[in-house]
C-alpha cells in the first residue's frame, strides 16, 4: 500500500494510503478527480486530476471509479427557459397544501 502525500485546504500537507484515496473519471470527457477524508480534520477533499495524475493514482493502487453524465444532457431542449420569475413560481406553489397535484395538472399534456 503507498503512502500519497496530498494537501488539504484546511491543514495543508496530509499524507494518505491509496486505500484511502478515490479516483473518479468521467467516461464521456475523461475528466478525472480524486479525493480522501483528511486524516487531521477528517474534512473530505476534492481534487481535480490531470490524467497522468490519474495514471499515477491508479498505479499506486487507488481505486478507480468511472461515471457517466446523465442522458438527460442529450435530450432535445424545447421551450423557453426558465429565469428568475419562474423559480419564484415554483418556490411559493411548494409552499401550497397540495402543490404535488397543482403541478400535475399543469404540466399534464
Amino acid at each position: 500500500m503507498a503512502t500519497i502525500r496530498a494537501s488539504c485546504s484546511t491543514c495543508g500537507d496530509v499524507e494518505v494510503t491509496s486505500r484511502d484515496v478515490t479516483v473518479r473519471v468521467c467516461r464521456n470527457d475523461s475528466s478525472g478527480a480524486y479525493s480522501f477524508a483528511c486524516p487531521a480534520c477528517t474534512g473530505i477533499v476534492v481534487k481535480a486530476a490531470e490524467p497522468r495524475i490519474v495514471e499515477l493514482l491508479v498505479a499506486s493502487g487507488v481505486r478507480l471509479v468511472t461515471w457517466s453524465l446523465p442522458a438527460e444532457l442529450d435530450e432535445p431542449k424545447v421551450g423557453r427557459p426558465i429565469d428568475h420569475d419562474d423559480l419564484l413560481d415554483f418556490h411559493a406553489l411548494l409552499e401550497t397544501d397540495g402543490w404535488m397535484d397543482d403541478l400535475h395538472r399543469m404540466t399534464a399534456g
